[in-house]
């Protein structure tokens, strides 16, 4: 904590405003933005605000086209007010779920509650038990779990994960499961009893595609929404942050080439080669700065060839994330979040 109270007082000016667009990216999921923004505020001895801030499920704002399905929710915390501040007004909660399950009458319509159509799994829930039966119960009868479970389901539901931290770090001296661990309790089962792989409608949460597009978005807002030129992604485990954030540059090189190919094209139409003046609204890189503190273990270092030793005992990433050592080399390894902030600082030529 000392050595991150060091590093973002560097990142402020005089009047304590930030030199730079500044984001959080966390997989946390069972709270709301404010809460994780007064947190940091308090943690950090700076001022975060909640624009600043991107959990798990924040870009699930995005995705209007479920905002007005019927929703059931699993997770922790106030998840039903997580899911109305995102845009979701239809939702129903596992407990409520459980609690009409036994009792609904299809033929009573004055007791009959509205099924869900869509499944958001917001993190790991206390209850795992529960919440893996009744998400089968709902998957395999199409939304309607008084059903009896289809032999073969001919659709299924669309499901919207976040977090998949297979393990996160806390108070104990090992790591603890996430909510990726209970992802891999549900894929295991409906696999079990269907044949058939669990099907993600959209995957949230770092290292996802869509997380790191969306917390572009939120810097640029930040730059009064100017072209950015690069991202640095501090974090500290290999499989997330470092995946995510190559995955990105990765994302962001194959749009540039694009465009370049585009306009150069439209440049031969005219019968001139000359690039049309039209900025791609990406970032130009995404640079990834590990950190050796947090879930970071040197003791488990990740193998350079694939061929030789990577199983996948090693990988802990999601079953929709392909293994690509490539992909966990980070740009730059330092000691921590100060070291980190002082290289940035270095990189962008900056003598404060």
């Amino acid at each position: 904590i000392p050595a991150a109270r060091r590093a973002f007082g560097k990142l402020l000016d005089r009047n304590n405003n930030f030199l730079f667009p500044v984001i959080f990216v966390t997989n946390a999921g069972s709270c709301q933005r404010h809460h994780k923004a007064q947190q940091l505020s308090h943690l950090l001895d700076v001022q975060i605000t909640p624009e600043q801030v991107v959990l798990s499920h924040s870009p699930l704002q995005m995705m209007k086209s479920f905002h007005d399905k019927c929703v059931l929710v699993s997770g922790q915390g106030p998840v039903v007010h997580i899911a109305n501040t995102l845009g979701f007004q239809k939702v129903v909660t596992m407990e409520q779920l459980s609690k009409h399950h036994p009792l609904l009458d299809m033929v009573d319509h004055s007791r009959k509650t509205t099924l869900p159509v869509t499944i958001i799994l917001f993190g790991e829930p206390v209850r795992w038990e529960t919440n893996l039966q009744l998400l089968i119960d709902v998957l395999l009868t199409n939304g309607r779990p008084d059903c009896v479970y289809e032999a073969h389901p001919s659709a299924q539901l669309p499901v919207l994960a976040c977090n998949m931290d297979l393990l996160w770090m806390a108070e104990a001296p090992s790591p603890r499961f996430g909510h990726g661990m209970f992802l891999l309790c549900l894929e295991s089962v409906y696999r079990k009893l269907t044949g058939h792989e669990l099907q993600y409608k959209a995957l949230l949460g770092k290292p996802s595609l869509i997380t790191y597009q969306y917390a572009e978005q939120m810097l640029r807002q930040q730059n009064c929404n100017r072209r950015l030129n690069t991202i640095y992604a501090v974090g500290d485990n290999l499989m997330t942050d470092i995946y995510g954030a190559n995955l990105y540059n990765r994302y962001l090189t194959q749009q540039h080439a694009s465009v370049i190919t585009k306009t150069r094209l439209a440049g031969r139409g005219t019968g001139s080669e000359v690039m049309v003046e039209e900025e791609p609204i990406s970032a130009c890189q995404c640079r990834s700065i590990l950190v050796r503190t947090g879930v970071y273990n040197s003791r488990f270092p990740l193998p350079r060839d694939q061929s030789s030793s990577i199983t996948e005992t090693v990988f802990h990433g999601h079953r929709d994330m392909v293994l690509e050592p490539d992909l966990m080399e980070p740009s730059h390894v330092v000691e921590d979040v100060e070291a980190a902030v002082d290289l940035l600082l270095h990189q962008e030529g900056s003598d404060l």
